[in-house]
């Protein structure tokens, strides 16, 4: 039933917590959020997904959902959510839910049912196994630090939480627990939200047995990730999922899927495999993971270029013609795309935000915006540990310096400023004054205090701001097939310094370049023979020349 209108769009995520908070409470809302769609229709962006919004203890930042069917108090009523979608839709915005299924909250009331015995009518909703040897069922350990797996004196049995204790795992070969799945989807979905974007959604099926999982020397846990996603019956699941529920509706689905290839991909996304339309790869954001297995994502060392640009071209070219691309540098999940693969100095940050744009833009895909990245908005750079607020940060922390001894103080505090979740997390700058126009109560996370220099109200009427030029970014893609539909052609790929490719369509052809470094180079890629530059981040073109962070884009009919 899909139009496949999601491959023309672009999609702009809020994390409601941080976004606008309209009853000076300290936390975002979505009356907050009807409040600022007309900034985000300005931008011109056509989607807007949004972060969990459902009841929720908090303890994963809504992750954990004890209420599927109800909105989280401190975000408004479902009143308010109704007003927002009904807002959106009279804007021509469309609305993401995120949709998280592999795991509820301890607190939902399956979960409170299924813990007291092994004979309820929910005893089977969970994943439950009994000690072996007087310990857990097997090796695995938590995304978010320790075991995989938790005792509950009542069944006398460990229950499964690839996450926190507070987030049990979904047992989905319970074909109960797949139609209760599939029933909430349906109550969004009829309400009239456009889609779902699907929380690891590729951790659903578990390996029969439950078998230990690799572990790294010296490591104290085996790594769940290899054991558990792409699972064999995830294939059926999602197709399940598409006949009784997706086919209904003409939406958009993307699954984030850590560890997934592009031939994953292709088997849940492609044209045929009739499962979702896109999926969110992890391939180019896991580039700069620590060489001490035991440390896993966190280090403070930059993502090498050549690497970077091998990972996103070869999911450029493996997906053309078989599926679709999701294109991002940051979300909720990732620092600042900016200070991450660009340079965030005060010399440099609006060229290199203005530089990583355009490279994203023009690939092949539906491009994906963090609200935020259009201003440049930077990582926050914390120098102590009670700064922090994310879980996972946290955790990793206590057991990597605290417990396992296997890095410093300083060191983790590095590793953490550079890449931490709470780095994208920060309040929404929206002006200078106090707060940053978020709100006029002590928010609920500090704010970047570079918000006085860098917010929406000093960008959104300049004609050269970053915001001005992710609009016309946006706008190219809406007013360009080549940009929307064209293949990919990698150009030079073990060059350094500069990310080029280009893009052909129906006798056209598009040319990339941009210039990773503070360095002044030249590339010669016959761009004085196009039609016209139809971007770039400096006024004028001095050809071959590529000045600090430069990016161009070149027509050729």
């Amino acid at each position: 039933m899909s139009t496949q209108w999601w491959k023309n769009s672009v999609v702009y995520q809020v994390y409601p917590r941080s976004f606008q908070d309209s009853n000076n409470d300290g936390i975002g809302d979505l009356p907050g959020l009807t409040q600022r769609l007309p900034y985000i229709k300005k931008l011109g962006a056509d989607v807007i997904w949004l972060n969990p919004i459902y009841k929720s203890p908090d303890k994963d930042n809504g992750y954990d959902i004890s209420d599927y069917r109800n909105i989280q108090d401190v975000y408004g009523s479902m009143a308010d959510f109704d007003h927002l979608l009904a807002s959106a839709h009279q804007q021509g915005l469309k609305l993401l839910m995120d949709l998280v299924v592999n795991h509820t909250s301890d607190q939902h009331d399956w979960f409170q049912q299924s813990r007291q015995s092994r004979d309820n009518p929910y005893a089977d909703y969970y994943i439950w196994r009994d000690p072996v040897d007087g310990h857990e069922p097997n090796n695995w350990g938590s995304f978010f630090s320790g075991s995989a797996w938790t005792f509950e004196p009542k069944r006398q049995q460990y229950y499964l939480h690839l996450f926190a204790p507070g987030q049990p795992d979904l047992n989905w070969e319970n074909p109960k627990v797949r139609q209760e799945v599939y029933s909430l989807m349906k109550f969004w979905l009829d309400k009239g939200v456009d889609g779902f974007r699907m929380d690891v959604i590729n951790l659903i099926s578990k390996p029969a047995g439950l078998p230990d999982a690799p572990q790294a020397p010296n490591a104290l846990y085996g790594d769940v990730q290899a054991a558990v996603a792409d699972g064999p019956k995830l294939n059926a699941y999602l197709k399940e999922m598409n006949e009784q529920v997706l086919s209904h509706y003409d939406i958009m689905t993307v699954g984030e899927m850590p560890g997934s290839t592009p031939e994953d991909a292709i088997a849940y996304t492609g044209f045929d495999a009739h499962e979702l339309n896109m999926v969110f790869q992890f391939e180019h954001v896991s580039l700069s993971a620590n060489p001490d297995p035991r440390l896993g994502k966190w280090n403070d060392q930059p993502v090498k270029l050549v690497d970077l640009k091998a990972a996103l071209s070869r999911w450029q070219k493996e997906l053309d013609g078989h599926g679709w691309n999701s294109l991002y540098w940051n979300n909720h999940d990732q620092p600042r795309a900016v200070s991450r693969f660009g340079n965030d100095s005060p010399k440099y940050r609006e060229l290199s935000a203005k530089m990583l744009g355009t490279t994203l833009h023009m690939l092949q895909g539906t491009p994906y915006v963090y609200e935020g990245e259009e201003l440049g908005e930077t990582n926050v750079h914390y120098t102590r540990l009670d700064q922090y607020e994310d879980l996972e940060s946290i955790n990793a922390y206590n057991q990597l310096v605290k417990q396992e001894k296997i890095v410093d103080d300083p060191t983790m505090l590095s590793y953490l400023a550079n890449i931490s979740r709470d780095n994208a997390r920060t309040p929404m700058q929206w002006d200078n004054t106090t707060n940053a126009g978020f709100s006029k109560a002590q928010p609920w996370f500090a704010l970047n205090p570079n918000y006085t220099s860098i917010n929406a109200a000093a960008e959104v009427d300049q004609p050269d701001s970053v915001f001005s030029y992710y609009q016309r970014l946006i706008a190219l893609r809406h007013d360009s097939d080549l940009i929307v539909h064209g293949t990919y052609e990698e150009l030079d790929p073990n060059d350094e310094q500069v990310f080029a490719y280009r893009r052909h369509y129906q006798g056209q052809t598009l040319l990339v370049i941009s210039n990773f470094t503070d360095q002044t180079i030249t590339r010669d890629y016959q761009q004085d023979q196009a039609d016209h530059r139809v971007i770039g981040n400096y006024a004028d073109d001095l050809g071959t020349t590529l000045r600090p962070y430069e990016t161009k884009v070149y027509l050729f009919k």
